[in-house]
């Protein structure tokens, strides 16, 4: 894959992951315009996060079958089709309805970036591409942040809030003519029919988990919410049971069991999921803090992470230098040098709140960043170093989906902790406190780190 192949498909990979985080900062925005109130706003960001994650590994299963570039373009089509009926969107429900349809066609064009990269290069290549996508999907999740603060802020021709997804589409249609010319195809030698029994049950068990931890406080915790938690772990045994049972029949599952026989992937796969559910709760919480609590306008609340962005993007340049002479320690290293930073917010936080300014958030928000920078690029590669060719849709898709649905349970759990406390304690006190739950999930990376392989493929 060329130079501009691989631009390409990493701005596939950019498109869905900003977009999961660009309406934080908008949410107020939206709520003034369309009277939409927190259960709905919470719809908003949680319609997109489940359909993406639920269709992630089905994404990938598809780019195996008709072939990768085939469904990057289509769900680049359909990704700047439903940005324009987002921005378009009449009413807080039509919102809704397109936000569900975005994350739809983002797990279309998603998993086709990794199992393209992962089959058209090999050795060096693959590892500097692996890393770039590492830097690619964390640059992302916090220039989302800063990048819906200043289109908000902007107010383009009026636009406001709508400038968020209207500018998805001049993205897309640059995308689209870079894929038709750079992008090569590629699809498995031996594609597998599509599992429908095992598509349904994974649909089912993140719908009956992420739906009601995202809503139940907004709703008030109704009924039905405590009735889809209790469904959740019955669903989720059947899932396995079906797809455990298909893989020792010979059939190819959606998320085969075996596929966790490969080292890296059992061992990097559970990191993914502390590390991410950290990084998606921090992100919405401070979004919400500093526009909330401290008053900050959506351009302020946006470049107070600016310092994450750039110190994430120098420790991946220099991760792959530093995997070579140390391996997966530096893995341990960026956990580390995360919780410092993590510490460091809390005690400004604690100290100065409410006169936090954004110098004294500087340090941490830097330091933090640095340390997420060390670990997500080398967690990637860690994951997929075993994973064989032709399975590289099933196994990118098994990759994005633990990533994304760990993203929107952060925003979920830890952003419900944050809202049902800060009635009582205060945004300050709140907020520290949510910080040291997100210390605790840097604590469990930290320790599950420990168990990768030395060696990095």
């Amino acid at each position: 894959m060329s130079p501009l192949g691989l631009f390409t498909v990493l701005l596939g990979a950019a498109l869905p992951l900003i977009d999961f985080f660009i309406v934080n900062v908008a949410l107020p925005t939206m709520d003034h315009d369309l009277h939409a109130g927190p259960a709905v706003l919470e719809l908003v960001v949680a319609g997109y996060g489940v359909a993406y994650a639920v269709l992630l590994v089905l994404g990938g299963r598809l780019g195996d079958t008709f072939g990768r570039r085939r469904l990057f373009l289509a769900g680049m089509a359909a990704f700047g089709l439903t940005s324009l009926a987002c921005g378009l969107a009449p009413d807080a429900w039509s919102l809704v309805g397109a936000r569900v349809a975005q994350g739809a066609s983002a797990a279309l064009m998603l998993p086709q970036v990794l199992a393209t990269i992962h089959s058209s290069t090999s050795g060096t290549r693959r590892a500097r591409a692996l890393s770039m996508y590492g830097a690619t999907a964390g640059l992302s999740m916090v220039a989302g942040q800063i990048l819906g603060g200043v289109l908000v802020a902007a107010d383009i021709a009026g636009t406001g809030w709508r400038a968020v997804f209207l500018v998805n589409v001049p993205v897309a249609v640059i995308g689209l003519i870079l894929a038709v010319r750079t992008v090569p195809e590629t699809r498995s030698n031996r594609p597998a029919p599509v599992d429908v029994p095992g598509t349904v049950l994974l649909a089912l068990s993140l719908i009956t988990l992420m739906v009601p931890l995202t809503e139940g406080r907004a709703a008030g915790w109704p009924l039905w919410t405590w009735l889809a938690l209790g469904a959740f772990p019955l669903v989720a045994a059947a899932f396995y049971v079906v797809e455990r049972r298909a893989d020792r029949a010979g059939r190819t599952p959606l998320l085969p069991p075996s596929l966790f026989a490969l080292n890296g992937l059992r061992r990097g796969l559970p990191l993914v999921v502390p590390f991410s559910i950290g990084f998606g709760g921090f992100m919405f919480v401070v979004a919400v803090a500093l526009q909330q609590g401290l008053r900050y306008g959506p351009v302020e609340a946006g470049l107070a992470l600016a310092p994450m962005a750039t110190t994430f993007f120098v420790a991946s340049l220099m991760g792959p230098r530093l995997v070579g002479r140390y391996g997966s320690r530096v893995v341990t290293a960026g956990g580390l040098i995360q919780a410092v930073g993590i510490a460091m917010l809390m005690v400004v936080v604690w100290r100065d709140w409410p006169d936090l300014s954004l110098a004294g958030l500087l340090p941490g928000v830097a330091l933090a960043g640095f340390g997420q920078g060390l670990q997500l690029p080398v967690l990637i590669r860690i994951v997929l170093a075993d994973v064989p060719n032709e399975r590289a849709g099933v196994g990118s898709g098994v990759m994005v989906t633990t990533q994304q649905s760990a993203l929107a349970l952060g925003v979920a759990t830890l952003g419900t902790l944050f809202l049902s406390l800060e009635p009582s304690m205060g945004m300050g006190d709140a907020l520290v406190i949510t910080l040291a739950a997100q210390l605790a999930t840097i604590a469990l990376t930290l320790l599950l780190s420990l168990r990768l392989p030395r060696k990095v493929s």
